[in-house]
């Protein structure tokens, strides 16, 4: 098949469905499909990027869902989509947030092909779709199939765009978190690591955290936390830093994707304390590659990947009074931490990407087969 792969947002920046698209393209690829992928750039950072990649507009960030969306609004793009999708002749154009400004929209105007949408957003509010929706349902019908990444997703979106939908998760690349990688020699000492890998972003709660982990030093001083992952820490952050004269808490900043299964090697537990937002939580299958025992929050998308008591434990969100009690229960059991983590993972093999991908292939043929006969009942 020759496929194409659509992106709303700036594929030179990292992000979730970035790289989501991204070791798709690879896997569908080595099946031997022929794969395209379009999306916004940055000209500036545009070395290096997949030879697959067909550029299409400059991108502007667009507060979204407690970050930051890079997206194109170009209004030229309509005439360079119909041009490319006239050379290119697709057999499916698989659009990532199909219904976001402004290519997918467009390709989907211009599209002649088999089109199947990935939804992978959850905002926890429907505000975006509440207006937006009449104007984007002429679009929305022009989707041939529909994949959400988790059950999450699909709530989000199905309350104004009802229809069937398949989910379809994440994939990972598992033998690349699985690896047998040293820990940093600095960080592996007598201290139990607590590991939290993020944006500093509101919604990824790293603010209770650090207000559970003030309350764990008093109880288990033998306690570390390792903070990875782009960004400042808010105010809020400092002010419980300052105030409680907090100790053992290395901010690592952003990282090498390289280095990422060190870290995660070097921890003990694995905690992400997201507030809300959050449509899966790759991170939580990163931990689970890894064999780390999970402490996280009790949020929609999350609760899809881990199940309280088998991978980790779930906690209230927003409370920095749940988080150090489960954290403090890990601590004080290792043989619980084993056992969490050994289930993690032997059950994060369901989220490889061989697996997804192969999911994702018998999607699309079974949505061109019932297109081709569709098609063929029209008198």
């Amino acid at each position: 098949m020759k496929i194409a792969l659509v992106s709303p947002y700036d594929f030179t920046w990292p992000g979730g469905v970035t790289a989501h698209i991204s070791q798709l393209s690879h896997r569908l690829t080595d099946m031997g499909h022929t794969v395209r992928i379009l999306a916004p750039f940055s000209p500036n950072r545009i070395d290096g990027q997949e030879q697959n990649f067909i550029p299409l507009g400059r991108s502007v960030p667009i507060p979204s869902g407690g970050s930051i969306a890079r997206i194109s609004l170009s209004a030229w793009l309509y005439r360079r989509v119909r041009n490319i999708l006239r050379r290119e002749k697709f057999d499916v154009i698989h659009l990532h947030e199909p219904l976001a400004p402004y290519l997918p929209l467009a390709v989907l105007h211009c599209s002649h092909s088999v089109n199947i949408g990935t939804f992978h957003a959850f905002h926890g509010s429907n505000r975006i779709y509440r207006w937006s929706s009449p104007l984007l349902k002429p679009y929305f019908r022009r989707l041939n199939g529909r994949i959400a990444v988790s059950s999450a997703a699909q709530s989000h979106v199905q309350h104004f765009f009802p229809h069937d939908y398949t989910i379809i998760p994440n994939g990972i690349d598992l033998d690349f978190f699985a690896a047998d990688v040293p820990p940093i020699p600095e960080l592996r000492d007598d201290k139990i690591n607590i590991l939290f890998v993020g944006r500093m972003e509101k919604r990824k709660g790293l603010r209770y955290l650090l207000d559970a982990f003030s309350r764990l030093k008093w109880e288990h001083p033998n306690t570390r936390l390792i903070v990875v992952g782009p960004g400042n820490p808010d105010k809020y952050c400092y002010r419980i830093l300052a105030e409680r004269s907090l100790e053992d808490v290395v901010f690592v900043g952003a990282v090498d994707h390289n280095m990422l299964p060190r870290y995660y090697q070097t921890a003990d537990i694995f905690c992400s304390p997201a507030i809300g937002k959050e449509s899966f939580g790759i991170v939580l299958l990163e931990a689970m590659a890894a064999a780390k025992p999970i402490v996280a929050t009790r949020i929609q998308g999350y609760s899809d990947v881990v199940t309280h008591g088998h991978q980790g434990l779930l906690a209230p969100p927003q409370e920095g009074e749940g988080l150090a009690a489960a954290l403090s229960h890990l601590i004080q059991n290792p043989h619980l931490r084993h056992k969490l983590g050994a289930n993690g993972r032997a059950d994060v093999n369901q989220y490889s990407w061989q697996s997804v991908a192969r999911k994702v292939v018998d999607y699309y043929q079974a949505t061109m087969e019932r297109q081709k006969s569709a098609t063929q009942r029209i008198p």
